[in-house]
């Protein structure tokens, strides 16, 4: 298999999956259901998903594991299941993936508050993620994608956690909402802040996902190439959420979706997927517009 970077190097556009959340609720997935206790329960559930990806086009595929933090699973009583669960995680993702995709580990946030705005300490925050990402490593993830951070002291005792059990590539993707300052996360950091911190931390691929459409992650994804030359992560929600009934709606469709890759691609986004209310469909029309316009525009 070629290693990540030799693949951008000579293609300088993958694509990588949608959403899991998503898919796991079709499939059954219930309200207040660990969706991680599936990569055991329901361990063909969960392989189907990648696999339905793959057909779709994904050279890249995300791995069932995103609330799989101890901390995380403990709502569910699974604390100490962490590493069997994510372990699991990335063995039905690299099932499927074989030899010609490549699997992103995917790791949350934490859903706890470090020191002195939460009771959670550094170390122990490191500790928490060591476990997961350890799990991921020896299950057969390519990278670890980091995903969804709002805080840049959470998401850097990530890296670090990652950094200290594995030698693989780490990827970050922060969640920024556009208010009178501009684009921040939720915990007020700035595109520039979370740029700098984490270029300097060597962290490998950065990026945003989740919270913003395509539209908007357009231009976060330019923001961010103004500040870097790293590779850049873009995974949008299929639209803005919208509440109908009680229920969280994404209903950008695929083919309009597609049709704003070209500017996300100019952008500088060198992997590219979908978020939240993305399914294999939006996947399909993505592929065959990151083929057309890479064919258009060779030298991008």
């Amino acid at each position: 298999m070629k290693n990540i970077f030799d693949q951008l190097q000579q293609q300088r556009v993958l694509v990588s999956d949608g959403a899991w959340g998503t898919m796991l609720q079709q499939g059954g997935l219930q309200p207040g259901e660990c969706p991680e206790q599936w990569n055991i329960s329901s361990p063909d559930k969960v392989r189907s998903i990648a696999e339905a990806y793959i057909e779709a086009g994904s050279e890249i595929v995300l791995s069932n594991s995103f609330g799989g933090s101890p901390f995380k699973l403990r709502q569910y009583g699974l604390e100490d299941k962490a590493a069997e669960l994510n372990r699991a995680a990335a063995q039905l993702s690299k099932a499927a993936a074989g030899e010609r995709v490549f699997v992103f580990a995917s790791v949350g946030p934490s859903g706890q508050f470090l020191e002195p705005l939460g009771t959670i300490s550094r170390e122990q925050m490191i500790d928490n993620f060591r476990i997961q990402i350890q799990a991921l490593s020896q299950g057969g993830a390519d990278v670890i994608l980091i995903e969804t951070m709002s805080d840049i002291d959470e998401a850097m005792c990530v890296v670090e956690a990652a950094r200290s059990v594995c030698q693989l590539p780490v990827a970050l993707t922060m969640t920024f909402e556009k208010g009178r300052q501009g684009y921040r996360t939720m915990m007020g950091a700035s595109i520039e802040q979370y740029i700098a911190a984490f270029s300097q931390a060597g962290v490998d691929f950065l990026g945003a996902n989740c919270g913003n459409g395509i539209e908007q992650t357009v231009e976060i994804v330019h923001q961010m190439r103004q500040l870097t030359d790293r590779y850049l992560i873009a995974h949008p929600n299929a639209g803005i959420p919208r509440l109908v009934d009680g229920k969280t709606i994404f209903d950008q469709s695929p083919q309009d979706m597609a049709r704003h890759i070209p500017a996300l691609i100019h952008a500088g986004a060198n992997i590219v997927g979908g978020c939240c209310g993305t399914g294999p469909d939006h996947i399909r029309h993505i592929v065959a517009q990151v083929s057309e316009t890479l064919r258009r525009n060779p030298k991008i």
